[in-house]
């Protein structure tokens, strides 16, 4: 039996899955669902997430073998990072809950023939389906945009095999992050959508660090991640006032 086979394939029943659970706010995913059909273009509105997948993936391989590794991308919008990381060997699971960010995730997965199985389910009832199923579970910029992002912490550490890791990335709450994520690239840049952050979801990394313990998580280590427009691309950093990324191990004891 390979490492494979306890994930459904593309094209099972769980592709289409419909949304359980009630920890998201409509708003934001009418919010994202309407820039859908830009996703994938890199000039377009998520061009700052096109420039930090690498750094993103970067992160999260330096940590796990991402070959014959199931893994499970939440929040995985159109699909950014769930193909990148299929492309590094992994077999991925990617969940979101707006059916339009799916749809586009789906038919650039026609395109690029990456396999990845995109479900439109929430993670708090996958977690319910399939325990301890994942070597590693990512979760980026997504915590901010949740009404209750310890829950989804939780449900993240209940799908991960003893001794997978979490990964996560969100923006701190600071006068830093303020002034760059939202004043700087939504009202000066424009790299931005107006309305894409709001400054008091922001997440500071104690906050991250209590829910992770709470949730029996160990965390490994928090990183700056830097986004610089003028070259339009992205580094991992030491400093974490403004985007930061995170990496938490469940014990191999965990039950």
């Amino acid at each position: 039996m390979s490492a494979h086979s306890t994930a459904p394939q593309s094209g099972d029943t769980g592709d289409t899955a419909s949304a359980g659970g009630e920890n998201f706010s409509q708003a934001e995913l009418d919010k994202f669902g309407a820039l859908a059909n830009r996703w994938w273009d890199p000039q377009g509105p998520q061009k700052p997430l096109h420039a930090m997948n690498p750094a993103r993936l970067g992160y999260v391989a330096q940590r796990v073998e991402l070959r014959e590794a199931q893994v499970l991308d939440v929040g995985c919008g159109g699909g950014l990072l769930s193909e990148a990381l299929a492309a590094s060997g992994a077999q991925v699971i990617a969940i979101d809950l707006a059916p339009e960010l799916i749809k586009v995730a789906k038919l650039h997965r026609l395109e690029t023939g990456v396999a990845v199985d995109y479900r439109l389910q929430s993670v708090e009832t996958l977690a319910e389906q399939m325990p301890a199923q994942f070597d590693a579970v990512t979760c980026m910029e997504m915590l901010e945009h949740v009404p209750d992002p310890a829950a989804i912490v939780r449900a993240c550490a209940k799908l991960l095999k003893p001794g997978g890791r979490l990964f996560l990335s969100t923006l701190n709450r600071t006068p830093a992050a303020f002034a760059l994520a939202i004043v700087g690239a939504e009202y000066v840049a424009r790299v931005l959508p107006k309305g894409t952050h709001q400054y008091r979801d922001f997440i500071k990394p104690s906050e991250l660090a209590g829910w992770l313990r709470e949730a029996d998580l160990q965390l490994e280590d928090v990183s700056g991640l830097m986004y610089e427009p003028w070259r339009n691309a992205a580094r991992v950093i030491s400093r974490t006032d403004i985007n930061y990324l995170a990496c938490a191990r469940k014990p191999e004891d965990a039950a």
